[in-house]
């Protein structure tokens, strides 16, 4: 294959803005996926993703376009997940490609995460190619759009196309446009074989599976390959490329993107980011692989079933050869047992392995309430990161804590401004910017871009849920960490019938957190049901009882008034006081259902 026919591109957008569906249209243009056989988000592979409505993890396909020249272009797609939670996969599938198509609903136009996006690829150095998607819409106003496309980002008009995802309209001028603008890939093919791992996933059959893309040299079957910063050296099982099913065959050059099969069992043996060579003539120097990610959500995740514990941890390795930015270490809960401490992008991230998990791995887990990673300032001057309440120094050793702040960017109508003003300032937020995107004849109804300083924990906590409602679901939002703050925060303990249960504990605000204790255990006494004995639920700062709540009684005790006789009814009466206690796991002697480990997320309610 001649590199110049070559041409290696994305997909980027705001979530739902049409990429899946868009992609779908270019697959069956290129003939890789027949009308017939043809489904919705059909590169979506996971059960997930369809139930859900939304890309997950990046797909890569290989498909041929034959151009108004009568040549023939091998066309490689990276489809790109749209949430923000999901941004770490979009960076690795640019680093990848040397341009993407940027996709901007006609109904929505510009959103928070289109500029997000846009910057991102530019700073890559990528060539854009900007699509007003949905353009068959009763609603949809393309010419609105284009003139957002101009105005704020600065293209071209005569650069922006115009198509629909769902009709197919304008997908031929799409190809046209990516094989005459998009540059082919860079590369020797002569040199020693250098290939970036941008994504790999594990098999049962064929080991560990290395997505990659070749960017100097050239990949045969025939040769030992080894992997740079890991220093291991395998024979290949299998080489081929994404057609969107696995294909094989006998080389890849410069410029391709494809796959290997390693045959390797150990997860550890290989990661994202690393580069693949040849052991005979290996290169010297790996290529530039990708900036960590940097989990932003905290919780420690556990096995209903403490003889799980193995499988749990040999599940979590698998997902994180397959999710880079997975982070996890094992952690002990004198509640749970022995568990995981896991780091996420997001909530949604948490929720997405949490349920990949149970599904693919059949565990059943407990997740604890979600933290943010805070800066502790020690009376000594050390620096400690403290991801988990149970892990917080005591007041007196502490001289400051200081937790993240993050750059948060909300677009929405002007009416609404004042509305998320109000969300923002009861959220410790704290006002920068705003910036009209147009000006409609009725000034409510122009769009804007109003950006906030805000800490990360108060986003977690409903936020996006808040902003949707309080702007009828028109606002978008994207935000990024930028630094730390000093913060007035505080432990909060629950002890349930006078244990302390670490896994309850949280980290508040100082100023709110007698107000959250009485919530949490407001809440809890609605969750933990009824004992054979009263059940204290107490929320305590600093070892001061702050809040109490007592579950009651749900009848005497089945041995007061037992006195003598033989022992084996005692044993009658206390087996049938377990009777129905499976459904539920056990803290000391009161059981505490999977929702109160989660009620901290209520407590604004």
């Amino acid at each position: 294959m001649d590199a110049s026919l070559i041409r290696n591109f994305s997909i980027i957008a705001h979530i739902d803005h049409g990429k899946s569906t868009l992609a779908d249209r270019i697959l069956e243009k290129t003939g890789v996926v027949d009308h017939r056989e043809m489904q919705q988000q059909f590169l979506d592979s996971m059960d997930l993703e369809r139930e859900k409505g939304i890309t997950i993890k990046a797909q890569a396909v290989r498909m041929h376009f034959h151009d108004r020249n009568d040549r023939t272009f091998e066309l490689n797609l990276i489809d790109t997940p749209g949430h923000v939670d999901f941004a770490y996969e979009v960076s690795r599938a640019l680093a990848a490609c040397e341009g993407a198509l940027l996709i901007v609903d006609a109904t929505q136009g510009i959103q928070a995460q289109t500029l997000a996006n846009v910057y991102q690829a530019l700073n890559m150095n990528l060539t854009l190619i900007p699509i007003v998607n949905k353009i068959d819409l009763p609603s949809a106003e393309p010419e609105r759009v284009a003139l957002e496309l101009i105005d704020v980002i600065g293209f071209d008009p005569d650069e922006i196309l115009f198509a629909s995802g769902k009709t197919g309209e304008g997908v031929e001028e799409i190809l046209q446009t990516i094989v005459d603008k998009i540059p082919s890939p860079e590369g020797n093919q002569a040199q020693a074989l250098r290939a970036l791992v941008f994504d790999a996933k594990y098999d049962a059959y064929k080991g560990v599976l290395i997505y990659l893309r070749v960017v100097e040299g050239m990949i045969s079957g025939k040769e030992t390959l080894k992997l740079l910063q890991q220093g291991r050296s395998f024979d290949p099982i299998e080489l081929g490329y994404f057609s969107p099913d696995l294909k094989t065959t006998d080389s890849l050059i410069a410029g391709q993107v494809g796959y290997v099969a390693t045959g390797l069992k150990g997860v550890q043996d290989s990661r994202v980011g690393d580069t693949l060579t040849t052991a005979r003539n290996s290169a010297q120097n790996p290529l530039a692989g990708y900036k960590p990610a940097q989990a932003m959500v905290f919780a420690g995740l556990y096995p209903t079933d403490p003889e799980q514990y193995p499988e749990l941890r040999e599940a979590l390795e698998r997902l994180s050869l397959n999710d880079a930015s997975l982070q996890w270490q094992p952690e002990t809960s004198g509640a749970l047992g022995f568990g995981f401490r896991c780091g996420f992008l997001g909530l949604l991230h948490m929720e997405i392995i949490e349920e990949r998990l149970e599904r693919e791995f059949d565990l059943e887990l407990i997740a604890t309430a979600p933290s943010v990673e805070y800066e502790v300032v020690s009376k000594d001057g050390s620096v400690l990161l403290i991801d988990s309440p149970a892990k917080l120094p005591v007041p007196n050793q502490i001289d400051e804590i200081r937790e993240p702040w993050v750059n948060l960017s909300v677009t929405m109508p002007a009416r609404y401004i004042g509305a998320v003003m109000n969300l923002v300032d009861e959220r410790r937020g704290e006002f920068d910017k705003l910036d009209y995107l147009d000006h409609a004849e009725d000034e409510g109804s122009s769009r804007v871009l109003a950006t906030y300083a805000m800490p990360l924990s108060e986003i977690l906590v409903e936020f996006y849920d808040q902003l949707k409602s309080r702007t009828q679901g028109y606002a978008a939002l994207d935000y990024q960490v930028e630094k730390y703050r000093p913060a007035k925060v505080q432990r909060l303990e629950i002890l349930v019938n006078g244990e302390a249960v670490d896994a309850l504990s949280t980290i508040v605000p100082a100023e709110n957190a007698s107000k959250n204790g009485r919530l949490l255990v407001t809440s809890l006494k609605k969750l933990i049901p009824r004992q054979l004995f009263d059940v204290p639920i107490q929320a305590a700062i600093g070892g001061k009882i702050v809040a109490r709540e007592t579950v009651r009684a749900m009848r005497k005790n089945v041995l007061a008034k037992c006195y003598g006789g033989d022992v084996t009814r005692k044993r009658k009466l206390l087996e049938k006081q377990k009777a129905g206690k499976k459904r539920m796991k056990m803290v000391g002697a009161v059981e505490v259902p999977q929702e109160a480990f989660m009620a901290v997320l209520k407590l604004r309610d």
